[in-house]
């Protein structure tokens, strides 16, 4: 569970909004057994979806893809409206040695690339945003999105601590935006305090909540809280979808499956759940796909 806070300041005229995601983060590294430079990455954005996810309403669900030439391939995450995150890196074991800071290098390890953010907002087509992956530290892309793709002037900060034994001892992040009517005082004043704030994750280990992280954000100016909620690792696959999707592959890969291994194993990309399917199932199967293309020839 992260617990997530949404909330406001100067006369609604700012929006914020934090996040301690240490236990999604925690979970994704346990499941994909990722190594320290795959789950910050993966972490920055799990994080990032999950406060995504705060502009979402029911049924509303939107992902997030990073397509970088780094080593480290493809990072998605998948959110709905209630918080439910989940997501995969391409090369969750992949080492690099830290960077010049003695930080992990997640820039080299993302690369630069492009960033897509597609919303399945209920009305058939999802749109799509995109941006440029520029610095590879994914909060500054994100930065850069939400300028570019929804005219929005955005802060972001991310971050995750991994311990030496590859667990996750903090993550979190927060997001503060400039709505309509906010006042031109307000940009100066936010990027001096920012400037001058530790990162988000020596924030959480001090400990700060996300609500008092957002009172340190804006210094002096009133907050007023809005909601809380909580986000969870969640992952939607179940047996029964997995084996439509086998279904898709059509009868004769079917049986190519069924000939070569005696039945099937399909993982889960984003939870790595498994999920086996016996030779009797496999036939079960090939033979519901071959009466129904049988019906759909005689009509």
């Amino acid at each position: 569970m992260g617990e997530m806070v949404i909330a406001t300041t100067r006369n609604n005229t700012i929006r914020l909004l934090a996040i301690d995601s240490r236990n999604i983060v925690d979970e994704a590294q346990r499941r994909h057994d990722s190594w320290p430079v795959a789950t910050a990455a993966l972490g920055r954005t799990l994080t990032m979806a999950a406060l995504m996810s705060a502009s979402l309403n029911d049924e509303q669900r939107l992902t997030l893809r990073l397509l970088g030439d780094g080593p480290l391939g493809a990072i998605v995450a998948d959110v709905d409206h209630c918080g439910h995150v989940r997501g995969y890196v391409e090369k969750p074991d992949l080492f690099l040695p830290v960077n010049k800071l003695g930080k992990l290098d997640v820039a080299s390890a993302v690369g630069k690339g492009m960033l897509y953010v597609s919303k399945d907002l209920g009305l058939g087509e999802p749109f799509i945003g995109q941006a440029p992956l520029l610095s590879g530290e994914i909060a500054e892309d994100f930065c850069l999105y939400f300028q570019e793709s929804e005219q929005i002037p955005t802060a972001v900060s991310l971050g995750v601590l991994v311990n030496t034994d590859y667990t996750v001892a903090a993550a979190g992040g927060y997001l503060i935006q400039l709505m309509p009517g906010s006042d031109e005082e307000s940009i100066p004043y936010l990027e001096h305090r920012l400037q001058n704030l530790p990162g988000v994750t020596e924030l959480l280990m001090k400990p700060y909540n996300p609500a008092e992280i957002l009172q340190i954000l804006v210094g002096e100016w009133d907050v007023t809280v809005l909601e809380r909620r909580e986000a969870h690792f969640t992952c939607r696959c179940s047996r029964e979808r997995t084996i439509w999707t086998l279904g898709s592959l059509g009868s004769s890969e079917l049986n190519s499956l069924l000939a070569e291994q005696e039945g099937a194993e399909v993982t889960c990309n984003f939870c790595r759940e498994q999920y086996r399917f016996s030779a009797t199932e496999l036939r079960e199967l090939i033979r519901k796909i071959d009466c129904i293309s049988y019906i759909e020839n005689q009509t």
